[in-house]
């Protein structure tokens, strides 16, 4: 497997467009994406686990609820969530995109981002809907990213490319995430391609156990967002030999997809609001994947590390501490504490107490934008990973006027 350019549009038959229709203000911000397969797919979707859901998520949920799609529609600026005609809004968004594109309504998946509780303005996306299916091209996945964003201050996109059974097969996908990031399902919103044969059950497993890997172990700030959903459509276009689970091809696949959605969780991760630094926290030696998983989690969503991070602070106290409440199956007196970084590699903390460590080396590693913070837990072979960010003054100063 390796890492290729073309997004979202790097699977054969994929092609993408993005544009500004008049949602948001900003006239240089495009607001409106169109993802389209030259045929129809197998579509899988994981959803938030907020009971608060949007219209776009709840209608997609119907139209894919047949393992079958062929295109994307996605706003941002406006999340089309607890309003009393937002469902009505996300099927027209549906009609119009099938209609310009030649296909049935309920093959579209549709998706908004941005502020809840403000009426979608439906006028802007219809008028636009024409240019923006003109404006299909193989090479636009960036174009896509770029509409699909909201607080994010970069783009994410990624593609890999491997082999089944001799045939060359690849993922693509974007996402947009910055704020209000807590999935426990998949991400904000994920966008993925592929052109590999695959039916859309064993899709979906794929899909699930990558998130579960992935986007279900990032944490910006502890918020569970309305319209939190990452969909897949495949369109088999590789030709290669048809991907059933328990085999060697879904192992493949599903590592995969996993680098895939690992790299856009991490891209995610590091553009968190008002960030300067992405956390990664590695557990191995755990007793299952769960308690890895909760372990490693926990001290990403801890409030008090971030902040000790933000401050490039090797408070590791503040590790043991979110160790401790995680829930996972631990033994503290057995843990070891390390940081990492471009600059090298510090131990911490020894069998859950405290060692003499340079505090200005310490400091210098914890300086730079990129942060491992390595657990060891001595108690079995399972290992997990969780992202997240720090936590600075200007995540407060960018939710304190969010909506104005």
């Amino acid at each position: 497997m390796k890492f290729i350019d073309g997004g979202i549009t790097a699977a054969k038959g994929f092609k993408a467009s993005g544009m500004h229709c008049g949602i948001r203000r900003n006239r240089s911000k495009p607001d409106l994406a169109l993802i389209f397969s030259n045929v129809p797919c197998s579509a899988a979707a994981v959803y938030t686990q907020n009971l608060v859901k949007g219209a776009p998520l709840l209608v997609t949920q119907r139209n894919i609820s047949d393992g079958k799609a062929q295109a994307v529609i996605c706003n941002s600026g406006n999340a089309n969530t607890c309003t009393a005609d937002g469902e009505e809004k996300a099927e027209i968004m549906c009609k119009a995109a099938a209609q310009e594109l030649g296909i049935k309504p309920s093959d579209v998946i549709v998706a908004s981002t941005g502020v809840i509780g403000q009426v979608l303005p439906i006028e802007p996306i219809l008028n636009a809907v024409p240019e923006l299916v003109t404006a299909l091209c193989e090479h636009s996945s960036e174009n896509a990213a770029r509409a699909i964003m909201t607080t994010d201050t970069k783009i994410k996109e990624t593609a890999v490319e491997f082999e089944i059974d001799g045939k060359p097969v690849h993922i693509g996908g974007i996402a947009k995430g910055s704020g209000m990031i807590h999935p426990n399902m998949a991400t904000m919103l994920s966008f993925l391609t592929t052109d590999a044969v695959i039916s859309p059950e064993t899709l979906s497993l794929a899909l699930h156990e990558a998130t579960q890997k992935t986007f279900n172990m990032i944490s910006i700030d502890g918020d569970t967002f309305t319209n939190d959903m990452v969909t897949v459509l495949a369109n088999g276009l590789a030709e290669n030999y048809e991907i059933k689970a328990d085999t060697k091809y879904y192992k493949i696949f599903t590592e995969a997809l996993t680098a895939l959605c690992m790299e856009l969780a991490k891209k995610i991760a590091g553009d968190g609001e008002g960030a300067t630094k992405l956390l990664v926290c590695n557990v191995k030696g755990a007793k299952s994947e769960n308690d890895a998983q909760l372990a490693a989690k926990s001290v990403i969503c801890s409030a008090l590390f971030k902040a000790a991070m933000f401050g490039a602070d090797a408070n590791w106290g503040r590790v043991l501490c979110a160790l401790g409440y995680s829930k996972a199956d631990i033994d503290i007196k057995k843990v070891d504490v390390a940081f990492t970084s471009s600059e090298g590699s510090i131990e911490v903390c020894k069998d859950g107490a405290g060692i003499k460590f340079d505090e200005t080396k310490a400091k210098k590693i914890l300086s730079q934008d990129e942060i491992d913070v390595n657990v060891t837990l001595h108690d079995g072979n399972f290992k997990a990973a969780a992202f997240g960010c720090d936590l600075t003054y200007d995540y407060v100063k960018i939710n304190g006027d969010y909506r104005t």
